[in-house]
């Protein structure tokens, strides 16, 4: 099934990706120097899971976690926002992925150090589900690039996934999202180019192999601040190979640790659209991408126009960087169009 109108109770959204603890020292600390951590949870997939359900989107959530008290603990953390867990599987074997944050402040800037390798999603045999009876209820998929970078499990699990979507017309949407802690950057370009044929909605233009007729990548010199004309002549050569319905990307200015800058561009409907420009203070910047991804996905649902498609994606995006943990915990639109708007007024 296509979404086809603007009426969300219509759609049914799942997502699937690796769920993680998350360990941080409060209060803006070192790891060497903390006593204790603040205990949450996240990952890419499960955070775009998240926002969608906090907007009143039928959302739902596929991973594979150990059948122990961390595991069924990640899952309560994810239910209580209203998404959907049914798909998820407990297995016996492996451990709960981990990763440890230190916050950032002022000229100091946010580290992340992975503690995933042999996790329970990334030693499951994905060969053993029925993809297109796991899927058939749905009609949009999530996957990430962090993915396919955890192991050869994972990696059959993205294409056995996108290959049954694409038998049942489910619209696929795909966050690049590179790792460098994960996987080296010619091996992501040459997986992630793979799977651009099941794409409806890519996010990120990076990294994917894009050859020109010399042989030199045509992204290759893009600026990290591109112009209007740089960027729209990378979206119309990626669309033009692989007819995306939209591409988004966001672009981030950062003037130190705790102050950044954010705009994105859209393609949509055979043209380029450019954000606003939103600059703010940060109180939590992991989950901000995920936060412009689901603000995408959610305003294409609601069939906004394509200049407010963009700007609802960075407004989203800004507004998670004001709270504490990878969800983007905001329950009502208007907030959201209000912030892309640029009203900061208080409503009474």
């Amino acid at each position: 099934m296509s979404v086809t109108n603007n009426n969300i109770k219509d759609i049914r959204f799942i997502s699937m990706g690796e769920l993680l603890l998350r360990l941080s020292p409060p209060n803006n600390e070192k790891i060497r120097m903390t006593n204790e951590f603040k205990v949450t949870y996240g990952g890419a997939e499960a955070n775009i899971a998240v926002s969608l359900a906090n907007l009143g989107v039928d959302s739902s959530y596929f991973t594979v976690v150990p059948d122990s008290s961390i595991g069924k603990a990640a899952i309560r953390y994810i239910r209580s926002n209203d998404v959907h867990c049914s798909p998820c599987i407990y297995v016996d074997k492996g451990r709960m992925g981990i990763y440890f944050l230190e916050e950032g402040f002022g000229v100091r800037a946010s580290k992340v150090t992975y503690d995933r390798k042999d996790s329970a999603f990334s030693r499951f045999d994905f060969s053993t589900i029925d993809w297109k009876e796991k899927l058939k209820d749905f009609n949009w998929l999530h996957l990430s690039g962090i993915t396919p970078a955890l192991s050869a499990n994972c990696r059959e699990l993205m294409m056995l996934a996108l290959k049954a979507a694409k038998e049942l017309n489910i619209t696929v949407s795909f966050d690049c999202n590179f790792r460098s802690a994960l996987w080296g950057w010619q091996e992501a370009r040459d997986c992630i180019t793979e799977y651009l044929p099941y794409v409806d909605v890519l996010f990120g233009i990076e990294p994917i192999n894009l050859p020109g007729p010399d042989g030199r990548d045509i992204k290759e010199g893009l600026s990290m601040n591109p112009t209007y004309k740089e960027q729209d002549r990378v979206f119309r050569e990626l669309a033009k190979r692989y007819n995306f319905k939209a591409i988004g990307r966001h672009v981030r200015y950062v003037h130190s640790g705790s102050e950044n800058s954010l705009k994105a561009f859209l393609w949509y409907d055979g043209e380029t659209y450019e954000s606003r420009t939103f600059r703010f203070n940060i109180l939590d910047r992991v989950g901000g991408g995920d936060a412009f991804a689901s603000g995408i996905i959610y305003a294409m649902m609601r069939q906004m126009k394509p200049e407010d498609i963009v700007n609802f994606g960075v407004a989203s995006s800004v507004i998670k960087h004001t709270m504490h943990g990878d969800f983007n915990i905001t329950d009502d639109e208007e907030s959201i169009i209000n912030l892309m708007k640029q009203d900061y007024e208080i409503k009474r």
